[in-house]
Parts: C-alpha cells; sequence; structure tokens
C-alpha cells in the first residue's frame, strides 16, 4: 500500500472500484449523520482524517509497486466506526494520488478497499473485542490501530497476488511472498503507529473528555461508573 498508478490489470482495478464503492456511499451517509446528531464532532472528524493523511503519506520503499507506511485508519475508526473511515479515507488517497503522487487513481478503488474498508474494520472488530474481554481503553486502541495497519497490508498482499500470481506456486506462494516482503517493514510500522494513537487517545481523554463520552469512547463524568483506562 499504496498500489502505484497503472500497476493492477484494468479488469483488477475496476473490480476492486466496484467493490469499495458501495462502503464509500455508505461512509458519505454516515458523515453526514455524525455531523448532524453531534456537530461538536467536526473537529474530531478533521482531525481523525488529517491523521490519516499524515501518516499514509511516509511511506518507505518496499515491493515493487508499493510502499510500506502507517495508515493511521484506526484512530477514526475507533472514534467514529468503520463507515466514516471509508470516506474520510477514500478523500485522504484521492488527494495523496493527485497531489503527492502516492497512490494512483487507477488504483484508487484497491488502495481504498485495502486501507479505508477493511484496516477500518478490523481496527473496530479488535477494539470492541478487547474492552469486551475486559481490556483497558488504551489496550483496545493499541491493538486495534497495529492490527488494523496490518490487515491493510495482508490485503494488499492479495491484491498483488491475484495480479501477479508467482508462476510456480500460483496466488498462494504469490501471497506469500509479497507478504513476507512487507512484514519486514511493517510490523514495526504496526507497533509504532498503536503507540502513537495511544499517545493522542491519552491526551484526548485529559484535554476533551466530553468528546470522548459523546463518542461512547469512556463513561461520562459523574456517571458513577469507573472506565478502565489503562
Amino acid at each position: 500500500m499504496h498500489i502505484a498508478e497503472g500497476y493492477l490489470p484494468p479488469l483488477h482495478a475496476a473490480a476492486w472500484g466496484a467493490a469499495a464503492a458501495p462502503f464509500v456511499i455508505w461512509g458519505g451517509r454516515a458523515v453526514v449523520k455524525q455531523v448532524r446528531e453531534n456537530p461538536e464532532s467536526k473537529l474530531l472528524l478533521g482531525a481523525a482524517g488529517a491523521f490519516c493523511f499524515v501518516l499514509s503519506a511516509l511511506k518507505l520503499p518496499s515491493v515493487t509497486g508499493s510502499c510500506s507506511h502507517p495508515t493511521g485508519t484506526g484512530f477514526g475508526a475507533v472514534l467514529f466506526r468503520p463507515p466514516v473511515m471509508a470516506l474520510l479515507g477514500t478523500i485522504v488517497l484521492f488527494f495523496q494520488a493527485t497531489l503527492l503522487a502516492h497512490g494512483g487513481l487507477t488504483t484508487l478503488g484497491a488502495n481504498v478497499f485495502s486501507m479505508a474498508i477493511v484496516g477500518p474494520w478490523v481496527a473496530y472488530g479488535v477494539f470492541v473485542l478487547t474492552r469486551r474481554l475486559g481490556g483497558g481503553l488504551l489496550l483496545g486502541v493499541f491493538l486495534a490501530a497495529a492490527l488494523g495497519d496490518l490487515a491493510t497490508y495482508c490485503v494488499t498482499s492479495v491484491q498483488l497476488a491475484l495480479a501477479f500470481p508467482d508462476p510456480a506456486s500460483g496466488v498462494l506462494g504469490s501471497v506469500a511472498k509479497f507478504g513476507s516482503i512487507f512484514a519486514l517493514t511493517q510490523i514495526p510500522l504496526a507497533i509504532s503507529e498503536g503507540l502513537l494513537t495511544v499517545l493522542i487517545v491519552r491526551l484526548l481523554t485529559k484535554v476533551s473528555p466530553g468528546d470522548l463520552a459523546r463518542l461512547g469512547l469512556v463513561k461520562p463524568a459523574g456517571s458513577g461508573v469507573k472506565e478502565n483506562v489503562a
């Protein structure tokens, strides 16, 4: 991730675009609903989009036709749920493709599917599961950000493998090859993203607890319920 402009065969690019489109439409409706019901969240929405833009623009060379970088989508997925990040992530990827030549327009659908759809859903699922199992807020945030990041790259490995199967071992062999190369840079990047996201959420619990309470991440002040933050 991001897969470079023109790197995927046209049929693959079109298929990933078609697969991503319903989620992006859903995301647009989710953003409108969020702003209508909670206008105070506009600032945090902008912050989630900016966080995603900045982190995912920090690219390192990796597999030919792609690169490694943090994604920043776990933060927004935890705050606003995955559908919102489908739209925000698409906007981020579009501007990166047009302004930074990072990714591309023909591969936009594939990049959106891996980074703005699968990554946020995995991140949110991990966060919810961690909390239900008794884990603290910050542990849930760390695991969500780190594993959401890794999920993005697993999907990217599959996308590249489907487009360029190994002549001897086929798609599965190609998935293993792409995944093993990505892992060299992506595992430490995922851990770093998880730690950075924890620092930001921890700061928000101190300076903006009311916003987090409205979003359901912490208990409202005076509720009498002790929040497990650690």
